[in-house]
């Protein structure tokens, strides 16, 4: 991989793939999409007088771990009463606990490429931005932010690229090659989940086999009108190339894939229709829904028209209503793990967490190149948004500690099959907790040994006793297993799980 700085002026002039129709009218079979703006529009109004008994029924089947119907979840957005969204908000976490336990998942987001063809409103990678700084990182590069990221201890991470033909499927595999292949001490990057640009079923075969966990592509807005409005030009202006990504990934054989929506588009009711709508949709292409949903708001960007444009206050998302959206989420596909992202504040991070997240980042850097290199006052030229929590991984940690998380490095589910339907089956039936609570464990044992400070290493043997504790009276038969395990962790050994 030669080094990639390109002048502004020609970051549109490349051709990107063609589009194959083929694999779109596959499953639409030349008829309109399963988004029904109309129908959308026409459930939530039809939802404003939901009695009381009518959500508390709802709530009770979403605590069953049963997928909601869009009537359903439109009943819940309309909800008046304060005393009933503190009954959703106690269920969201209820359910999260059932499901996944105590546990919070963490990783880092690498932004790889800049490099963008596309026009989108409110991205300060857009092609038309001149003021952004170019950039597609070397392996040699990939290499020194891999060991920056790894040096505080993450285990997993999500790769970032912007939809150019220098960031193609070849690219995209040697840059995946390059980071399992780094290690910093006995560290390494045990899981790589991608965030691009839509690709063919061909490249998804690819990409399928470079060992990859998720295949994440964000919808961004599911409403018709407002999705050609904030994506003018380029490749990721064809709505449906875009929305089915995710059905040739499955087709691909990737089984593991990721929704989510950028809030802040439209109305923040359509969208969580919409992304239930992708849930039940590819529940029924393929028998299992989205690993994980993501929920992010639009936020400040450098030179972005959305962000001087006034049109669009009328669609921000308050702090009140975007935790409301995570609780009705959380309710609507109670099996799906929930991703929050440094995008917001810790303060809203702290709040939300309990409504049923199960994933955050941490030690976050957006900007290419940002983890092994200076991070300055210029960095907003080198990333796509501002981000709203900057606090170390331990930090964190020990947050969640303090308030009786264990963080998760396991990445166990991946290597065991444990994955696509398998892991969606064990996740409805209340199984999956307790392997995920057996490995959350023992990569916490790992990680407060090999890089906790005294403090926080204080407050996770707490958080470890209490977990040991739970493994002993409710999975003793693999009690004896674990506790082999957990001893050769704490006297040297690496990556060990169950």
């Amino acid at each position: 991989m030669n080094a990639q700085l390109i002048n502004n002026s020609r970051v549109g002039d490349l051709p990107f793939d063609e589009i194959k129709e083929g694999e779109i009218t596959q499953f639409t079979g030349n008829k309109k999409d399963f988004i029904n703006d109309d129908e959308i529009q026409s459930l939530i109004k039809k939802s404003w007088n939901a009695d009381t008994q009518e959500v508390r029924d709802i709530i009770q089947k979403s605590l069953s771990i049963k997928r909601l119907e869009p009537e359903e979840t439109a009943a819940l957005l309309n909800v008046k009463d304060n005393n009933l969204w503190e009954e959703m908000f106690y269920a969201a976490g209820e359910i999260k606990k059932r499901v996944y336990d105590n546990r919070i998942v963490t990783f880092a987001p690498l932004y790889l490429s800049n490099l963008c063809t596309n026009s989108c409103v409110y991205c300060s990678f857009r092609k038309e931005n001149a003021q952004e700084k170019r950039r597609r990182l070397t392996g040699y590069e990939i290499r020194k932010e891999t060991e920056a990221i790894l040096s505080v201890g993450h285990k997993r991470i999500i790769v970032v690229y912007g939809d150019h033909p220098l960031s193609n499927i070849d690219y995209i595999a040697d840059t995946i090659k390059t980071i399992y292949d780094t290690k910093a001490g006995t560290s390494r990057i045990r899981r790589i989940n991608v965030n691009s640009a839509p690709m063919s079923v061909d490249d998804l075969k690819i990409l399928k086999q470079t060992g990859i966990g998720t295949y994440q592509v964000f919808q961004e807005t599911y409403h018709h009108r407002t999705y050609r409005e904030v994506h003018p030009s380029g490749k990721k202006s064809n709505y449906q190339w875009r929305l089915y990504a995710l059905h040739r990934a499955m087709e691909a054989g990737i089984d593991d894939v990721a929704i989510g929506a950028l809030f802040g588009l439209y109305d923040w009711k359509f969208e969580v229709m919409g992304l239930l709508y992708h849930a039940i949709e590819l529940e029924r292409n393929f028998g299992v829904g989205p690993h994980t949903i993501s929920f992010p708001r639009v936020k400040s960007a450098a030179n972005t028209p959305l962000g001087e444009n006034p049109a669009y206050n009328d669609k921000r998302v308050s702090d009140e209503d975007f935790k409301k959206l995570v609780a009705v989420i959380r309710l609507s596909v109670p099996y799906t793990g929930m991703i929050l992202t440094a995008r917001e504040p810790a303060r809203l991070r702290k709040e939300a967490l309990s409504l049923g997240i199960t994933q955050m980042d941490a030690s976050t850097r957006i900007g290419i190149g940002s983890y092994s290199e200076n991070y300055n006052k210029q960095e907003m030229k080198r990333q796509q948004f501002l981000i709203g929590d900057t606090r170390s991984l331990e930090e964190l940690i020990g947050e969640l500690a303090g308030a009786g998380y264990i963080t998760s490095f396991c990445t166990a589910g991946y290597r065991c099959g444990r994955t696509g339907k398998c892991i969606m089956d064990m996740l409805s039936g209340g199984k999956e907790r307790w392997f995920c609570k057996i490995n959350a464990v023992l990569t916490y044992r790992e990680w407060l040994d090999d890089f906790a400070g005294n403090e926080t290493k204080m407050l996770g043997e707490k958080v470890i006793k209490k977990e040991i504790s739970e493994i002993k009276e409710s999975v003793p038969a693999l009690y004896p297993k674990f506790i082999e395990y957990f001893e050769r962790i704490k006297n040297g050994e690496r990556d060990l799980f169950i």
